[in-house]
């Protein structure tokens, strides 16, 4: 599986680098993951799903 950063995610997504860290944090995006003190986002995950 594939995996996006914050940046990569926010600009996919059209939303700000902070608003994508919120929602991490809130594991508000199925299957994300904190790896050391970076989140890791699912290249496949919809925005919504």
């Amino acid at each position: 599986m594939e995996y996006l950063s914050i940046s990569q995610t926010a600009e996919k997504w059209g939303l700000s680098k902070r608003r994508v860290q919120v929602l991490c944090s809130e594991n508000r995006i199925p299957g994300v993951m904190r790896v050391g003190s970076y989140w890791a986002i699912p290249a496949d995950e919809m925005m919504g799903s």
